[in-house]
């Protein structure tokens, strides 16, 4: 390496804060984080770049880590004859998103960790997942891949077929990601209804949710069924309550601690990645609140509660902000392995619960026999906890009333979790994520009028600490840790964390919120619409120039930016009528209605934006000082899915301050002439420009009808 520049000679990753970064800093590789300096070293030598990306909590990216970046020999090689780059998804997701596409172009599917060789420019013209050290009957080794790549961008002939590959990749990439339609669609007043189709059609329906193979979380599918459901489609309502029902039952669910983990990794919902990411509480508990609410299910009221509890105990910052992730892996035996931390055995059921016949129950309901259900297990009769046997079979086999099961079974699982809390636990990704976090205050705001108010005055610290540290007014930071906030905020930074203010103004009725709101939605659409296209793109127009600019239109892990940024464009719009929110929102669905119209399971996020546009949302507007107790308990009671609550002042100068603070000159639609009547708190419910007559009795008002 005697060419190279000192930064080359050196792993970087220890100046970096990403734990995920920082897990890499000591490999011999000489990795170095995506900069100018590293990507400046790359065209000045005109060496290949090596990009690998991953997350911390990543169980592949940790084996791949162990096997190959650690080993001397391998690293010398990558060291001498390209530039190394590691890239944590969660910071980067506009990288990410690049080259996930083009593994998804190339290779038909794609995951982590990401393993992609470039041009000195970033062009990718080799890329793939998880690679062994050395070949295996599937794949090949990264040992030789390594050396067979270097081999060949030496060779004349065969560098210039990698440039010329890697032109093609990079041109499918930008159309695949950049490309607009070339006229917009029109918004279909049956997209739900055909969405909700296109999602019966895909369940199992034996084993709930979606598919024959992994089951992955879908919240923003099941939500699409749960609005479905409403309006007359009763089968996509049975399968909401399907796949509710899987999620909760099965090992997606930590039935010790509340929470989920990531996937399953096969069709009956039995063994998971152990993963805990923040995303995932925050949907899903959010969904189980809906679900809670439509069915009026306890079942699916206390998975929530018992969700947002684990998210507040487990990876919420002291001060009020939300962490990222549990790793899958914890301790066992002087290694680390997935998924020891939340697995049992016979003799840890007995060791930690003190009551016999609450053990033998305990046992019963989760399935925990010497026989094991984890293949992949250190041990082979480690058991995943799955719901095996219903409370009533508890009762006849025990002969013991079922109200007395619940009571012993709720005091084991104390007790299971307190044992469970000496085990060696997971590391903590405690990096602060703007985004996610708007989706954590989203979930605990809708707690708050849902479950108890207590959840709101959470969602308002996690809200605090991302104004505070994350927020200077005009423009959003993507991650805060340890003091230190860095990097350009992405579409889904602003649009998750307006949504949760405004959902949080909801709750509150606190007009801090939705001015905080509002200010996100301006940022928004200065930074990421583009007018002439007539869509949203991923990352700013003023931020670092990539191989293409991305759009966000798909749901993946998370739901789609795009969707999300639509739909709260198009509520702000009720509050900033003279804004450009609703034009944007309107024309984004438009630009894509005939993608969404094909497609919408796999837009389900936009597609949901797309049917509020088409349909109207229903507006609740209460002149009241605050929101009266008994009302917010009717609203608990009630599935309201497109609701827009505005608790106002309820006198007209109160109001007037209110449009100050805001900076308005005049009232929108949704206060304007709507004050409290006889000194009572007063509820107007609106719909399409249809009003009911203003009460004082807010069942009244939710059972009208325009």
């Amino acid at each position: 390496m005697s060419d190279a520049p000192d930064a080359l000679r050196r792993n970087r990753l220890d100046e970096e804060a990403s734990p995920y970064l920082q897990q890499h800093a000591d490999n011999p590789v000489h990795w170095q984080p995506w900069d100018e300096t590293a990507l400046e070293a790359a065209r000045e030598l005109d060496r290949p770049i090596f990009l690998s990306i991953g997350y911390s909590s990543c169980h592949w990216c940790h084996v791949m880590a162990e096997e190959s970046f650690s080993d001397p020999d391998i690293a010398e090689t990558v060291n001498e004859e390209f530039v190394p780059i590691k890239i944590d998804r969660e910071e980067r997701p506009d990288l990410d998103s690049l080259y996930i596409t083009v593994c998804q172009l190339v290779r038909g599917h794609a995951g982590w960790p990401l393993t992609v060789f470039c041009t000195p420019e970033g062009k990718p013209f080799f890329v793939g997942t998880y690679f062994p050290k050395d070949a295996s009957q599937r794949q090949p080794g990264f040992r030789q891949l390594v050396q067979d790549v270097a081999d060949a961008w030496a060779d004349p002939e065969q560098r210039a077929e990698s440039e010329e590959r890697a032109e093609q990749w990079t041109a499918a990439a930008r159309g695949e990601l950049e490309d607009v339609p070339d006229s917009p669609g029109e918004l279909s007043d049956g997209l739900l209804a055909d969405a909700a189709d296109h999602a019966v059609g895909q369940a199992d329906r034996e084993y709930g949710g979606f598919g024959q193979g992994q089951k992955f979380p879908n919240p923003a599918r099941v939500e699409l069924l749960l609005r479905a459901s409403t309006r007359s489609h009763d089968e996509a309502g049975t399968v909401a309550r399907e796949t509710l029902d899987a999620m909760a039952s099965g090992g997606l669910y930590d039935h010790v601690g509340g929470g989920f983990h990531r996937y399953c990794t096969d069709r009956e919902w039995v063994v998971p990645h152990f993963e805990k990411m923040l995303y995932d509480q925050a949907g899903l508990a959010r969904v189980f609140l809906a679900g809670s609410q439509r069915f009026d299910s306890d079942r699916y009221a206390s998975v929530a509660r018992d969700t947002l509890d684990f998210l507040d105990r487990d990876l919420r910052h002291e001060a009020g902000g939300f962490f990222s992730t549990l790793d899958a892996r914890s301790e066992h035996a002087g290694e680390q392995v997935e998924g020891a931390y939340y697995v049992w055995t016979p003799e840890r059921v007995r060791a930690a619960i003190d009551d016999e016949t609450d053990a033998d129950l305990f046992a019963a309901r989760y399935g925990i026999d010497e026989r094991g259900n984890f293949p992949e297990g250190a041990e082979p009769d480690w058991t995943v906890l799955t719901e095996t046997t219903s409370v009533g079979d508890l009762a006849a086999s025990f002969n013991l009333p079922e109200d007395e099961i619940e009571d012993r079974l709720a005091r084991a699982r104390k007790q299971a979790r307190r044992a469970r809390d000496d085990r060696p636990a997971p590391a903590r990704d405690e990096k602060v994520l703007a985004g996610w976090n708007g989706l954590a205050v989203h979930a605990f705001a809708e707690a708050g009028l849902v479950l108890d108010g207590s959840y709101a005055d959470t969602a308002v610290e996690a809200l605090e600490f991302a104004r505070e540290r994350l927020w200077d007014g005009d423009r959003l930071t993507r991650r805060w840790k340890d003091g230190d906030a860095a990097g350009d905020g992405y579409l889904e930074d602003y649009a998750f964390l307006a949504r949760g203010a405004l959902a949080t103004y909801e709750a509150t009725g606190d007009v801090r919120h939705l001015d905080f709101a509002c200010s996100l939605a301006d940022a928004l659409v200065a930074a990421f619409y583009d007018a002439d296209a007539g869509t949203l793109y991923f990352t700013p127009e003023d931020g670092e120039s990539l191989i293409a600019r991305p759009q966000a239109l798909d749901d993946s892990s998370t739901p789609s930016s795009t969707g999300v940024a639509v739909d709260v464009l198009d509520a702000l719009a009720q509050f900033r009528p003279d804004s450009q929110f609703g034009t944007v929102a309107r024309r984004v669905a438009e630009t894509h209605a005939e993608t969404v119209d094909a497609t919408p399971l796999n837009h389900a996020a936009l597609a949901l934006a797309t049917d509020a546009l088409a349909t109207g949302r229903y507006e609740l507007t209460v002149a009241a000082d605050s929101l009266p107790a008994a009302w917010r308990e009717t609203l608990a009671d009630r599935y309201l899915p497109l609701r827009l609550l505005s608790v106002r002042p309820p006198t007209e100068d109160g109001v007037q301050a209110w449009l100050d603070a805001l900076g308005l000159e005049t009232a929108p639609p949704i206060w304007a002439g709507r004050e409290a009547r006889d000194g009572e708190p007063t509820v107007y419910a609106c719909r399409n420009r249809a009003c009911s007559p203003p009460t004082h009795d807010l069942g009244e008002a939710l059972d009208w009808s325009p």
